[in-house]
């Protein structure tokens, strides 16, 4: 008599096809949160940023007013601010996107 796995193999036919699903949706989901982009600003919208969901800086936007060539340490600050919340709010963006493809269920390493 042949040793059987618990459920046959039509249980890892299954969790293989679920696997596969789930891939795919990753995939999609990643070339879809590529093309999405979010905002954030700093210094009461004095600098305001917008980060890629490939998490690159795509544009910058400084009012005139904020540019004081005595003080260039604060609009220096300004724009770190700006960019350090695009890059988190799209790394959120992104963790949720990839979140909804595989289902909530976490992958170490994947994003």
């Amino acid at each position: 008599m042949a040793f059987k796995p618990p459920g046959g193999m039509g249980n890892m036919n299954q969790m293989l096809k679920q696997a596969q699903k789930m891939q795919e949706n990753m995939l999609k989901a990643k070339e879809e949160v590529e093309q999405k982009s979010v905002q954030a600003s700093a210094g009461g919208g004095m600098v305001e940023v917008t980060v890629s969901g490939k998490l690159e800086l795509l544009e910058i936007k400084i009012k005139p007013e904020v540019i004081d060539p005595d003080d260039s340490e604060m609009l220096e600050d300004l724009i770190k601010a700006a960019v350090n919340e695009g890059l988190r709010s799209a790394q959120n963006m992104v963790q949720e996107e990839m979140g909804k493809a595989t289902g909530g269920f976490n992958i170490p390493g994947l994003f």
